[in-house]
């Protein structure tokens, strides 16, 4: 089996001058940052993941946050246009990465904004977080790119947190996990299992019933223990500072290499 592919970018020293919407702005240790990022990248090349690594952006404090770049499905890589004006230059870079791996690049065309932090792939429905960094154009033209490859796109809202993934991710089995208080329509999902703690709502799934997750979320963690997953937890707390979470410090191409 090929290597699975893990899109990633280190953090830039300026990351404490990132965009924070949802929570109030707290002191960052870019140092601590980094070390941290590298332990991220470890636990996923220990898990069967390759690092790409994408050059760093020292000017963009969010470059750190690489899903929100892009959404892969299939073949197919969907280049975002984000939301943040200020995060619009974080996008080349990646591109160029992802079409050398072997990727067919579509871009979303303005006025349309896409976040990929928006977008929560479970098997080929593809959720689509219409919120405060996606507008209905851009998930318009996600459906155009990924329907024809046979997706079904579902838009829901988001107004509590600042992205899709910041409120609910999903389990190997497709159920959808959250912290009730930050979901605004836990219908929208067939199966919902609500956690008890905010950052426990966010699991990477790294193969075999593991799931990387924050050090921050220990109930959590119990809970996923409990129905049978192996916990891989890493701590990331100067990226949460930042409204960041597991998911969004990486892009994973499980499609064209799993």
């Amino acid at each position: 089996m090929t290597s699975r592919k893990a899109l990633v970018r280190p953090p830039s020293p300026r990351l404490a001058d990132g965009l924070v919407t949802h929570i109030d702005r707290t002191p960052v240790d870019a140092a601590l940052a980094l070390r941290q990022w590298e332990v991220y990248v470890v636990a996923l090349r220990a898990h069967g993941w390759e690092p790409v690594e994408v050059p760093p952006l020292d000017d963009c404090p969010d470059g750190v946050f690489i899903e929100d770049t892009m959404v892969v499905y299939k073949n197919v890589a969907l280049i975002s246009r984000p939301g943040a004006e200020s995060r619009r230059s974080e996008t080349a870079a990646v591109e160029e990465a992802v079409t050398g791996l072997g990727c067919s690049v579509n871009r979303v065309r303005g006025p349309g904004t896409l976040d990929g932090g928006d977008v929560l792939k479970i098997g080929d429905t593809i959720y689509a977080g219409r919120g405060g960094r996606t507008n209905g154009e851009g998930i318009r033209q996600l459906r155009a790119a990924f329907e024809p490859l046979g997706a079904q796109v579902v838009a829901v809202p988001v107004s509590k947190v600042l992205h899709l993934k910041s409120a609910v991710t999903a389990l190997p089995d497709g159920t959808v996990i959250g912290h009730l208080p930050l979901v605004d329509d836990p219908a929208a999902f067939p199966r919902f299992l609500p956690v008890p703690e905010e950052s426990g709502a966010h699991v990477v799934l790294l193969g075999g019933g593991k799931l990387l997750m924050a050090a921050s979320a220990p109930r959590s963690a119990e809970l996923f223990a409990d129905l049978g997953y192996e916990p891989v937890p890493v701590d990331i707390s100067e990226f949460e500072k930042m409204e960041g979470c597991v998911t969004c410090l990486s892009v994973r191409l499980r499609e064209l290499y799993a």
